[in-house]
């Protein structure tokens, strides 16, 4: 969703920039349909609609007709009009998009608009029906919007169109399918330039594309949208990350628990889970006249752990965890990769304590999450404080001092761990405040990766206490955390961050096998026998290896294992036999030279343990 950022020049320019666009658009095909074309952190897009579809090679085409329109020094003229004018307005005008966003303004206000359309622009903010909004003319195309613009299209700074995507209107599946232009818009040419190459590591980086080309993870229309299947390359990956968080939370004093998938309706009645997030749940499911839900979080069947035997104050904290698996209700258009799905299966972990113990928990916690990022080579990240909108309590539960209470102890704690921290405001979990830990991989792309919430609620909803000292009962604070987040999404990170050539204790396959000939196949097995059935401590219980024993010419054998992103090739021949060694290549290019089998064995073995 667009929203104006510290730089409002850069954003001005931008916005300015998706208008010049459409302009262009508007020049070059007079019959288009234009839906919304909001500023992004790096430039802008519009979402159109042709007679006949836009290929990239049309992109030349509207850069061209901008750059002249740009010379032009064309005016943004703004115009004020009625909701009911500007409806007219649009109808004249054949802009459909623009006369269903009015229609929707005059009847629930720019709230519904921005959440359908992801774009704040259109008008300023309001949660009743909207009766004025503002136009801006550039040239001969009027476009719906608040502003602000620079003054003309010469103002418009360094931009660069990059390419054409799908976008259905409203982001429905339901709905037409729309084109998205994107563009780059940059301050200088010098920034412009570098955000061009970010943009091809990015392409080059894709999860999406990596996944398939590394046979990591697939979907399938039949199971359905945005429900991922896990391919055994993938499922190492999900092996490896759950023994970490396995043997960090065997550290950190957690427990491990299992939950059901699905409940009765009234566990998220009881949570508050129907009352507040319901627009994201599956429909129910009927099952001997009862209504059951997929469960959207686990926090509910862990609440119902803690209850099913009273605890003192001496067991507190009680910390439970659980890779818990979940479901939640996304627009098809929203859907990414693995990085936005329907279903995906979260590290959870519920921490039960006293209230002279949440700080320091939170505070564990965060150092987890730390503990987590420095063994990735995770170096830029930082923590968003979600605070709740005290205005607007029908989002939130109304308990203005319970949230006030919980928002100090979450301020203390990170101000004690000295980690970089941001606030928002009106992003809070309806039950407490919560931190998102947001982190960059090595090109910069950013991403809010897990979260780390504090519940004054759950203990009132489900009556969750502890026997005090004196014997009175007292109501427990309840910690939510996901340090490693949910599989799909961390995955999808991970695999854009190493760009697929994952460190030794992650990848799919560790070492590969090269005989030269036919005669060396046989070495090479007892090869893999020994390395595979060697002790080693990891997901999946051993060495990952494999043996390329195809007529393929060993230089061939060596390339397709690089593009495979293995990180140990083993080449066997003739001299390699007699004197019981391997020639070691690493993905690199890196010639190690013949090391004898027990040796490689010790220095994968210390590779790999250095990431526990």
């Amino acid at each position: 969703m667009s929203s104006i950022p510290e730089n409002l020049e850069l954003y001005t320019q931008r916005h300015s920039g998706a208008h010049l666009m459409a302009a262009a658009i508007n020049k070059l095909w007079p019959t288009a349909q234009f839906g919304t074309g909001p500023a992004i952190d790096n430039g802008f897009y519009y979402d159109v609609l042709l007679d006949t579809p836009l290929e990239e090679a049309d992109l030349k085409r509207i850069e061209k007709e901008m750059r002249h329109m740009q010379k032009q020094r064309l005016k943004f003229e703004r115009q004020e009009l009625s909701i009911d004018d500007a409806i007219q307005k649009m109808e004249a005008l054949h802009q459909s998009f623009k006369v269903e966003l009015l229609t929707l303004l005059k009847e629930k206000g720019s709230t519904a608009v921005a959440k359908e359309t992801g774009d704040e622009d259109l008008v300023a903010p309001s949660q009743e029906g909207v009766t004025q909004v503002s136009f801006y003319q550039t040239g001969n195309f009027v476009d719906l919007c608040r502003g602000p613009h620079v003054e003309n299209t010469g103002q418009i700074p360094a931009f660069k169109l990059t390419h054409i995507a799908g976008a259905y209107w409203r982001g429905d599946n339901t709905k037409p399918q729309l084109q998205r232009i994107y563009a780059l818009c940059y301050a200088t040419q010098e920034e412009l330039e570098a955000e061009i190459w970010r943009a091809e590591q990015v392409k080059l980086r894709d999860h999406r594309r990596l996944g398939k080309e590394l046979h990591l993870f697939t979907f399938s229309d039949e199971i359905g949208v945005g429900l991922p299947l896990w391919l055994p390359k993938g499922m190492v990956l999900r092996d490896e990350l759950e023994f970490l968080a396995q043997k960090e939370e065997r550290r950190d004093g957690y427990q491990r628990v299992s939950t059901p998938q699905i409940a009765k309706e009234a566990l998220y009645y009881c949570s508050g889970h129907l009352p507040y997030y319901k627009e994201d749940m599956y429909d129910p499911i009927k099952i001997d006249e009862e209504s059951y839900y997929l469960r959207p979080m686990n926090c509910p069947h862990h609440h119902m752990v803690y209850a099913s035997s009273p605890h003192s104050y001496r067991e507190l904290p009680l910390r439970i965890s659980e890779y818990g698996q979940v479901y939640r209700y996304e627009l098809s258009g929203a859907l990414s990769g693995l990085m936005r799905t329907r279903g995906f299966c979260q590290n959870d972990a519920h921490i039960y304590c006293r209230f002279d113990q949440a700080k320091e928990e939170f505070l564990k916690v965060m150092q987890l999450h730390v503990r987590y990022y420095e063994l990735m080579g995770i170096k830029d990240y930082y923590m968003r404080l979600s605070l709740p909108d005290l205005n607007k309590l029908d989002k939130y539960v109304n308990e203005p001092e319970k949230w006030l209470k919980a928002l100090e102890i979450i301020r203390e704690a990170m101000i004690e761990s000295g980690y970089p921290f941001k606030e928002v405001e009106g992003e809070a979990a309806f039950y407490g405040p919560k931190i998102d830990f947001m982190i960059k991989n090595v090109i910069g792309n950013e991403y809010a990766i897990s979260t780390n919430q504090l519940d004054f609620l759950a203990t009132e909803r489900f009556n969750l206490n502890y026997t005090a000292e004196d014997g009175a009962k007292h109501p427990v604070y309840v910690i939510h955390r996901a340090p490693l987040g949910s599989h799909e999404r961390f995955v999808a990170f991970l695999i854009e961050h190493y760009a697929g050539s994952f460190p030794l204790w992650l990848s799919p396959i560790q070492v590969r096998l090269i005989p030269i000939a036919d005669r060396h196949v046989d070495y090479a097995r007892k090869v893999q026998d020994f390395l595979m059935s060697a002790e080693v401590h990891n997901g999946t219980g051993g060495l990952r290896v494999d043996m390329d024993s195809s007529a393929e010419r060993m230089q061939k054998k060596i390339r397709n294992a690089q593009q495979e992103k293995i990180p140990y090739m083993l080449v066997i021949g003739d001299k390699e036999v007699e004197e019981e060694k391997v020639a070691v290549r690493l993905r690199s290019g890196e010639d190690l030279g013949a090391i004898a089998v027990p040796d490689l064995l010790e220095r994968l073995k210390a590779e790999i343990y250095q990431y526990q």
